[in-house]
């Protein structure tokens, strides 16, 4: 009787060794949706993400004390890179050997409009956040070698999904191509490129900064200069340097979002592009 006791407590003990959690961590918004796709039904793995969904892109994020909880306990971190987490320093300071995935690897970027920075916006455009999404399913493949096959076929099912979409989007826009648009700031240029339209200006350079009033003229006269009757701007930041351009000029304003907040169900991505593609079919008349 002992000993049935006791083989059945070396068996529950087994069962709670392989249920234990494999805890990833992400930076922000389009990182979260990316890798819960990844990790979706995968038992004893799961997923967080570290700013809040408000943030918006990391421009300028400082980790707060959530953060420091949340990295200590996090068996890998999943981050866009291209240093769009300027945090990573103190990240490292904290937990050094904290497996990083970067989800950008291999992808290559574009100058940003801010000196010496990369516009690492790369998630807007479906095709590169598949690269992502296979960077990631790699990442934890190797950080989790238990769950590797279940990553990797998770991954590919996802990008499957995303190929889907980014044939919708080019059907979709196909009419708008050479169609120069300006937005709120430059997270929309990998979007723009891969459908054939052309971002022809931003209306914030920093976009945790109000424009300059030099710099509202100078949008002002760009718009002007190239007849643009429409501006696009982001719902996770301020109108109010768009709405003076807009009177300025007689633009309308439409809402474009960037993907970095959503309701966190695993097809947000999908559905948030999907109606991007709405809006700016109805901002130009189709």
């Amino acid at each position: 009787m002992k000993r049935g006791i006791a083989v059945f407590f070396v068996l529950c003990l087994l069962a709670a060794a392989g249920m234990a959690d494999f805890k990833v961590l992400t930076t922000f918004y389009p990182m979260y949706i990316l890798t819960q796709n990844v990790t979706e039904g995968i038992d004893g793995v799961s997923v967080s993400n570290m700013a809040e969904q408000t943030v918006g892109c990391l421009h300028d994020y400082s980790l707060q004390t959530q953060d420091m909880v949340s990295l200590e306990q996090a068996d890998a971190l999943v981050i866009n890179g291209g240093g769009m987490e300027q945090f990573m320093e103190r990240v490292l300071s904290i937990r050094s050997d904290l497996p990083i995935i970067d989800a950008s690897q291999g992808i290559e970027m574009e100058p940003s409009i801010e000196e010496g920075m990369l516009n690492a916006h790369v998630w807007m455009d479906p095709e590169m956040a598949a690269v992502q999404v296979r960077n990631i399913a790699e990442g934890l493949a190797a950080a989790d070698d238990m769950h590797a096959d279940q990553y990797r076929a998770n991954a590919e099912a996802y990008e499957a999904r995303l190929a889907a979409l980014s044939a919708s989007l080019a059907e979709q826009l196909s009419p708008l191509s050479g169609t120069r648009i300006i937005t709120f700031h430059e997270a929309f240029n990998y979007f723009a490129e891969r459908y054939g339209m052309v971002v022809a200006g931003v209306i914030a350079n920093e976009p945790g900064e109000e424009p300059s009033t030099r710099d509202i003229a100078d949008t002002c006269d760009l718009v002007r200069s190239l007849d643009i009757r429409t501006l696009f701007v982001e719902p996770q930041y301020p109108q109010t340097a768009a709405e003076i351009i807009a009177r300025e000029t007689g633009a309308s304003i439409y809402t474009l979002d960037p993907c970095v907040s959503g309701t966190g169900m695993p097809d947000s991505y999908e559905q948030i592009q999907l109606e991007n593609a709405r809006v700016l079919r109805e901002a130009f008349g189709l």
